[in-house]
């Protein structure tokens, strides 16, 4: 299985960004789907996850009402927009999905320790 992460850049306070999440050899229609950021100097955290069935979604408060994720079953496809980025979403942000096609209970959904597979972090930086 892996991850792929993609659509980070170098953009200004307030611009939109649009990450994508691609997998080879997994089904994200039926896992838990989730993602990650780590700033520099900071440890990893969580953005946001959508659980199996996709209709259990949850985010950081940091992101709430700014980021969205979502899932194209059709194109095996997991995306976070970003929208009024802000210079502390400055940060790699990585894509994780289960390996367990079950429902992850909604308290561990934003643990990272409740996903196997990781892709390898795609770059945002918000900066003036």
């Amino acid at each position: 299985v892996q991850l792929q992460a993609s659509g980070g850049g170098l953009v200004q306070p307030g611009d939109s960004l649009r990450l994508s999440c691609t997998a080879s050899g997994h089904t994200f229609s039926s896992h838990t789907t989730g993602w990650f950021r780590r700033a520099s100097g900071k440890e990893r955290e969580f953005v946001a996850a959508i659980n199996t069935g996709g209709r259990e979604i949850r985010y950081a408060d940091s992101v709430k009402g700014r980021f969205t994720i979502s899932r194209d079953n059709a194109k095996n496809t997991v995306s976070l927009q970003m929208n009024s980025l802000k210079p502390e979403d400055t940060a790699i942000y990585y894509c994780a999905s289960r390996g367990s096609p079950n429902r992850l209970v909604l308290s561990a959904i934003g643990t990272a320790s409740s996903y196997d597979y990781w892709g390898q972090g795609t770059l945002v930086t918000v900066s003036s």
